[in-house]
């Protein structure tokens, strides 16, 4: 990212009037939408703050300049952020409010008040370019015929495209983009067998990346712990690679492992990254696990090595030591093969088998792996479990892990989540503080008046936990730096050209919040709290947040990858 040094310096040839700075040659009559002046800029380069004014117009950076230089300037609003930062909005590059961008509310106010202003979804699976296999995959319920139908729209070859624009059409208070979920491009080919891919699905693999990239997807994103994208042979993912590689996309995942093979499963993704010749990104890096907080080091290592020796890699995370994710993770991969998790469950001989690999491998044995928390219940005689330890729910239950768990699991039809306690806050300071990591909620985004059940705190809180705890509490990062993880670098990484930085010709996307004040109030124990301390956003130039609270505007866009190739406009049947 080229710096804008020469630009302030530029910006900072003035001639005083009154006592106050204005710009040598600067319109004495121009007009604005809005005028925010007084604060602390920190543009999202990386440089330091300096004193300045912003100006929007439309949906557009008009100017950036020196303090003072616009106080005499015409606009139809104006903010005095005196005490307050002025920074680009906020790019979540995980996330994953897939349902409230596609067909629910669309405001992700819990996201708005973090001062995130994009969200990038497409961890594993997206529901887009769809066919049977993938409609089997979603299994959305015949209780939700709309819904279905809409879906349905998402066929073709260049459904992924059309997805995005449904998603443009649905009004939502964020931008919103995608990679394309390496779950859906194997569902796609050879549904939810094992197995290698064939030739001719392989083939067909190929093609579902290549009109992705067309459609604006930002590269290929696994999660290589879930079936059916846990079934994907690294083979058929360079494959995908190189298809995408003559479209700059990149390759964004959720590792193999986490914890005992997490040396094997980095091994796994440099080579995907090497061989198909594109860009890496590693999803919420962690050493996940106690026996394996001692090769966080190495981790942090391996990747310094890999960038010295040529190969362009870096890293997601969210600032907390917890990480979320199903129930059903709990299980052998091979449980869910064809979408017949819950049928082998209930089968007395496959369950027995269950239950012994589980206890073999340790699966979710809080003897012998990270403390767990379940959420999600909906039965009313199993809410009293919510948010319990799976050590007392064992207890209450009088069952051994495994059972306790598949018991839980066919009582919910296999939608409980847990929440598991599996890193070390030494761990994810030390990694937060690399030059090449960049945040990621890995959350959906959220609204507490309508919300129910515990969640990650994550998805209220993530951007001002690194602004409050990070920055002004312990120190770890500076504010800029911490900005800019959380906006060019971020942008840089996928490639977004327009948004990401305080830049006069830039879309407007901007937040101002108080420095002094920001900060998460969400916790495991009581997650659905706003954060505090952001003042206004704008997304596109419409305010969204305003005084600090939500507006309920929606002027939120699709952001497309760099392989983007407009395609005629499709409408919904």
């Amino acid at each position: 990212m080229r710096s804008t040094i020469p630009l302030v310096i530029a910006a900072l040839a003035t001639t005083a009037c009154a006592g106050r700075m204005t710009p040598a040659g600067a319109p004495a009559s121009a007009s604005y939408d809005v005028v925010i002046e007084n604060g602390r800029i920190v543009d999202g380069t990386g440089n330091a703050w300096f004193y300045g004014d912003v100006a929007i117009s439309g949906d557009r950076i008009t100017r950036v300049t020196p303090f003072g230089a616009l106080a005499n300037a015409s606009a139809k609003r104006r903010i005095d952020a005196r005490g307050l930062v002025v920074a680009p909005g906020f790019i979540d590059i995980q996330g994953h409010s897939w349902d409230a961008l596609l067909w629910r509310d669309g405001r992700v106010v819990g996201k708005g008040m973090q001062g995130v202003t994009t969200e990038i979804l497409g961890e594993a699976t997206t529901p887009a370019p769809i066919n049977a296999n993938m409609l089997a995959l979603l299994d959305i319920p015949d209780s939700l015929p709309q819904l279905l139908a809409l879906h349905k729209t998402f066929a073709g070859e260049h459904g992924f495209g059309a997805w995005l624009d449904a998603m443009g059409r649905h009004g939502n208070s964020i931008n919103v983009g995608s990679y394309l979920g390496a779950a859906t491009v194997r569902a796609y080919a050879k549904g939810q067998a094992q197995g290698p891919a064939t030739a001719a699905e392989l083939d067909t693999m190929r093609a579902v990346m290549r009109h992705a990239m067309e459609d604006g997807a930002f590269g290929l994103s696994s999660a290589l712990i879930y079936p059916p994208g846990s079934y994907a042979t690294t083979l058929e993912l360079i494959e995908s690679a190189k298809a995408m590689s003559p479209y700059h996309g990149a390759y964004i995942t959720h590792m193999r492992s986490e914890d005992d093979q997490l040396f094997e499963a980095m091994d796994e993704a440099f080579r995907i990254a090497r061989e198909g010749n594109v860009s890496l990104d590693i999803y919420h890096l962690k050493a996940s696990g106690r026996a394996n907080w001692s090769k966080a080091g190495g981790m942090i290592a391996k990747i310094d090595s890999a960038r010295a020796a040529g190969l362009d890699v870096a890293a997601t995370m969210y600032p907390y030591a917890a990480s979320a994710n199903g129930l059903s993770s709990c299980f052998p991969d091979w449980v869910a093969e064809n979408g017949k998790l819950l049928a082998n469950l209930r089968d007395s001989v496959m369950r027995a088998r269950v239950v012994a690999d589980m206890v073999k491998s340790g699966s979710c044995d809080p003897e012998r792996s990270a403390a767990i928390a379940i959420v999600g219940y909906t039965k009313p005689e199993l809410k009293k479990y919510e948010g319990w330890r799976l050590g007392a729910v064992m207890r209450d239950m009088h069952k051994s892990a495994p059972e306790a768990v598949i018991e839980l699991t066919l009582a919910e039809s296999g939608n409980l989540g847990k929440i598991n306690f599996s890193m070390t806050e030494e761990n994810v300071a030390m990694q937060l503080k690399r030059p090449w990591v960049v945040i990621g909620s890995d959350a959906g985004g959220q609204d507490p008046d309508s919300a129910t059940g515990l969640t990650h705190p994550r998805a209220y809180g993530t951007f001002a936990r690194i602004l409050g705890k990070y920055v002004r509490t312990d120190s770890l990062l500076t504010l800029e730096d911490a900005v800019r993880k959380m906006t060019s670098a971020t942008a840089a990484r996928l490639k977004l050209r327009d948004r990401g930085l305080l830049r006069e010709g830039m879309y407007a996307d901007v937040v101002v919040f108080d420095p002094a004040t920001i900060a998460d109030r969400a916790t495991f124990e009581k997650p659905h709290q706003l954060a505090v301390g952001v003042k206004y956003v704008f997304v596109n130039g419409v305010a969204v947040v305003s005084d600090g609270k939500h507006t309920g505007a929606k002027p939120g866009r699709v952001v497309r990858g760099p392989g983007w190739r407009q395609q005629p406009l499709r409408t919904a049947n």
